[in-house]
């Protein structure tokens, strides 16, 4: 069997290298905000290129206080893709605010910045892009729209560590980025962590503050804030990690290729293009009879995933709040979309295998 994922095997390569973070925790005695956090966040921010992280409990964590550092007024709009992940759309519903869908290209699968500007009314305020499957959206053009309409920009980067847009990382683009460290992300904690990036000083220390109750000094409050810091822990195993990102997106760009290179044109592989640095934390295809696809996968021993199978606007959770946004595009990729195995675990022979089988259907 040909697993979509395992998170045992996924780790195996690290399991020593945890087992003395681990204990260098333990011994220290040290567990909320300690060394750990702070070093992890002096190198993602690095790793980032960014001047400040800032870690927190989850990737939705990391969303919501970006949006709640903004203060912005209730019933405020922020555009954000109507195929992205529930979470993103369940910060901007927290935080009093109404999310607006705007469509994706049908080929990047991410934002189009075409059809920003004609969602913008006097009561947006903010852009909260979604780099899906490991791909930057489109930057240049959103930085620009978001610039002339004085729009906040939030990235949402759950899915693209180490992605590059002609040249730049991934979340170092917008005034916050979120990060998402669940384990099963190219850089997945062993449980639930999260991180937000910023270049501005002033926006970092706010995040900081809402983070630890609304406090910089223990038993004094300047805000109203939450409990959302990372784990020490976690901070600790993270830090392991990345040290390897650059081995586990180089073995995943590699899984991709043969999938780009070896699949017949009855998929409708992930775009490549040179201004696009892909790090495929998801290799999405697209194919009309998908559901059948996905059986006759199963039945050849090979588990896959559909990223995501309800479209946001679908979820029963969004009843009067996002059923009357039609979103034909994102349906259509939602009815369509297959995501295939590409673990860090995973073999090239594995992928071949994946390969084959999927070109006789």
């Amino acid at each position: 069997m040909i697993e979509y994922e395992n998170l045992n095997n996924l780790n195996k390569s690290l399991f020593e290298e945890y087992k003395t973070a681990f204990n260098e925790v333990l011994e220290s005695g040290w567990y909320v905000l300690g060394n750990k956090v702070k070093e992890f966040e002096k190198q993602f921010a690095q790793y980032c290129s960014t001047n400040h992280c800032i870690g927190v409990a989850n990737g939705l964590d990391a969303l919501n206080l970006s949006l709640r550092a903004f203060g912005f007024e209730k019933g405020s709009e922020v555009l954000v893709p109507s195929n992205t992940y529930i979470a993103t759309i369940l910060s901007i519903v927290d935080n009093g605010l109404q999310p607006i869908l705007v469509e994706p290209n049908i080929y990047t699968y991410n934002i189009d910045p075409a059809l920003l500007e004609q969602a913008i009314t006097p009561k947006t305020k903010a852009i909260m892009v979604v780099h899906l499957y490991g791909k930057v959206c489109d930057m240049d053009p959103i930085l620009v729209i978001a610039k002339k309409h004085n729009l906040k920009v939030i990235e949402d980067c759950a899915q693209s560590h180490g992605a590059k847009y002609k040249g730049k990382l991934s979340g170092s683009f917008g005034d916050y980025a979120a990060h998402s460290f669940y384990p099963t992300k190219n850089l997945g904690a062993l449980g639930d962590a999260g991180a937000v990036t910023t270049d501005n000083e002033d926006l970092s220390n706010k995040i900081r503050v809402l983070r630890n109750y609304g406090s910089e000094v223990k038993y004094y409050n300047e805000v109203v804030g939450v409990n959302s810091r990372l784990d020490e822990l976690q901070a600790a195993l993270l830090l392991v990690k990345l040290k390897y990102m650059e081995k586990i997106t180089l073995h995943k760009r590699e899984l991709a290729s043969i999938y780009l290179n070896g699949l017949k044109s009855d998929f409708i592989k992930p775009q490549v293009h040179p201004d696009y640095y892909d790090v495929y934390h998801i290799f999405n295809i697209r194919h009309q009879k998908r559901d059948a696809l996905k059986d006759y996968l199963l039945k050849n021993d090979i588990k896959t995933e559909i990223h995501y199978p309800v479209a946001p606007n679908k979820q029963k959770a969004m009843l009067g709040i996002l059923d009357k946004q039609s979103t034909p595009i994102a349906q259509q990729i939602h009815e369509t979309t297959l995501s295939l195995p590409i673990s860090y675990f995973h073999t090239k022979e594995s992928v071949q295998k994946v390969v084959d089988v999927m070109n006789a259907f």
